[in-house]
């Protein structure tokens, strides 16, 4: 009886533990739960249901489904975020066929796949469709490449559980017809997201788009291509539960889009190309807005202000930075409750008054004093000042995730270094677990690069470009950021030395990336870096030919890359000719 009673109270942990872990989701407190033993590490893998993998050469997909048999949701990323940019040569790799072979023979339980910026064939997308399509009921294609209308019918035909189908900012290797779509309407009954916004897609159905919305009762969002708005009328009658909508252009006499009228449940919005006379047909749902994304629209800093105003409940703002100071000080005095900012680079010849495409010190300092709650921001600033980013982290203490660029606009920025403003920034923001300041020569001096790494205790990702002046703001920079796990930097002139002594410091790194530093003719340097379970890729210099808004041909210089990552899966066997791997001699 005592025995018995004694294995009882040994085997108690476990089993309060099997029972606590599917309540578990944050990944890092499952990583550190697995480290306590054998018996924990099993546990862990039994029970864990959600993966995301940041870089998709940092594992095997075979090591992957050996440990998490029951996984139900994979998130993978492929190629390094500056591909975004056209700084990744497009042969670099992130290729999805591994993964999707393993996940049609080993993966049983999988409900959900997110492929974001990777290359995935329609050979993929077929096997994944024949394989998981009978109970995948989440499918992201995010910012992916290398797949048609022919891989998309697949996803009609056999994905008939579907809830989510998103496959925004994908570029298309071509489009057949619009027969997927079709199928899809036809077929499905459970979609709830459907998006292939900011894609090529052209041939594009009403009929269709009506029959998944009387299909498919539960739909709540919906982003789509450049298709014409007055053909969607009918499609908002049907679609009485929807809260989202993207897409669409406006190219008939703006008299005829007042027969439009948005769902009544609707409170996501994104339109491009509206311009000023046909904004008004948002004015009836204003108010119920919490999320405006102006990024491709065609309206001024004044029609900014007028709609701004309206919206008195927005928690999300996408837009650019032709909605000026005036507009930030509108949105600072109505949008109280304003979470999430996000201003991109808007062209720079558009005619613009002197108050448009200015976003300054102004601004940003009405900003953290109207919208305490915002966690996220991301603006592109005209001009800036010590003052204004001492504002925001005396006033924006719920910030998780700042982001800066500062343009070339103005020929003289007159407040810097901005070492005070970035140390009081970061002092007065605990929260931050992301942080991006990309400036101009001068913008931070070593001593500011000190201060960067002094204070971002919590920081899990950075980027900073032209930061520091010497070596020696990298090293003292180097002596802090325990959390920092990914940092890219760019047009940050430091000696590779200088970069091996830093990386060898920072122990949480797991990922590094740098654009523009003094590389030497081998880059033997670098071999000091190297370690077990860590890849050194050199990218070497190379021209892009572009063209600018009047068709002329421009040749620009790429310098020299670095990506350095830590790998369980050891050296890459698909590097592409614009790819050196270093390994120690």
């Amino acid at each position: 009886m005592e025995e018995r009673n004694v294995r009882a109270n040994v085997s108690m942990p476990d089993v309060v533990l099997e029972c606590l872990m599917p309540y578990i989701h944050d990944p890092r407190d499952r990583a550190s739960i697995s480290l306590v033993c054998r018996r924990w590490y099993e546990i862990d893998a039994m029970t864990r249901k959600r993966v995301t993998i940041a870089m998709c050469y940092s594992t095997t997909p075979q090591r992957l489904s050996r440990r998490f048999r029951n996984l139900e949701s994979l998130k993978l990323k492929g190629k390094p975020r500056a591909a975004m940019f056209n700084l990744i040569p497009h042969d670099w790799g992130g290729y999805a066929t591994p993964w999707v072979n393993e996940i049609a023979e080993s993966f049983d339980c999988l409900k959900a796949v997110h492929f974001r910026r990777m290359i995935v064939n329609d050979s993929d997308i077929e096997r994944l469709a024949q394989s998981r399509g009978h109970q995948l009921e989440s499918l992201r294609l995010d910012k992916c490449c290398g797949f048609s209308s022919d891989g998309l019918l697949h996803i009609g035909r056999s994905c008939r559980r579907l809830k989510t189908f998103f496959i925004e900012e994908s570029v298309l290797l071509y489009e057949n017809d619009g027969e997927w779509l079709h199928e899809l309407a036809t077929n499905n009954t459970a979609l709830e997201t459907l998006n292939f916004y900011q894609t090529d897609i052209a041939t594009v159905r009403f009929e269709d788009l009506e029959l998944i919305a009387r299909n498919c009762r539960s739909l709540v969002s919906l982003k789509i291509s450049d298709s014409e708005f007055l053909g969607l009328v009918n499609f908002f009658r049907t679609a009485s539960m929807l809260e989202e909508f993207g897409g669409g252009s406006f190219n008939e006499e703006p008299e005829r889009y007042t027969v439009v009228s948005f769902p009544p449940k609707l409170c996501r919005l994104a339109l491009p190309y509206v311009g000023k006379n046909e904004i008004s047909i948002v004015y009836p749902v204003a108010s119920s807005l919490k999320k405006l994304d102006l990024l491709y629209s065609l309206l001024d800093s004044e029609d900014h202000c007028l709609l701004i105003q309206k919206c008195p409940n927005l928690e999300v703002l996408e837009c650019r930075n032709v909605i000026g100071d005036g507009g930030l000080e509108v949105l600072a005095r109505c949008c109280r409750r304003l979470r999430r900012l996000r201003i991109e680079r808007g062209a720079d010849d558009q005619g613009m008054g002197e108050e448009e495409g200015l976003v300054s010190q102004r601004g940003l300092m009405a900003l953290a004093q109207g919208c305490l709650e915002l966690e996220y921001m991301a603006v592109y600033v005209s001009d800036i000042t010590n003052l204004s980013l001492e504002y925001i982290g005396t006033y924006l203490k719920n910030l998780c995730d700042f982001r800066l660029v500062l343009l070339d606009k103005e020929a003289i920025i007159r407040d810097l270094p901005l070492d005070n403003g970035v140390r009081a920034l970061l002092r007065g923001c605990q929260k931050l677990i992301r942080f991006a300041l990309y400036l101009r020569s001068g913008g931070l001096s070593d001593i500011g690069l000190k201060y960067v790494g002094q204070y971002s205790e919590n920081v899990r990702w950075m980027l900073l470009g032209c930061a520091g002046q010497t070596d020696e703001g990298l090293l003292e920079f180097s002596r802090g950021c325990p959390s920092l796990q990914k940092l890219e930097m760019r047009a940050c002139n430091f000696s590779e030395r200088a970069l091996v002594t830093s990386v060898m410091r920072l122990r949480s790194l797991r990922y590094l990336w740098v654009q523009g530093y003094e590389a030497s003719p081998t880059g033997n340097d670098l071999l000091a870096m190297a370690r077990p379970f860590w890849n050194i890729e050199l990218i070497p210099p190379r021209q892009i030919v572009g063209a600018n808004s009047d068709r002329q041909v421009i040749v620009s210089e790429q310098p020299a890359h670095i990506l350095a990552y830590r790998s369980l899966a050891g050296p890459r066997t698909d590097f592409p000719a614009t790819v050196r791997p270093l390994h120690p001699q």
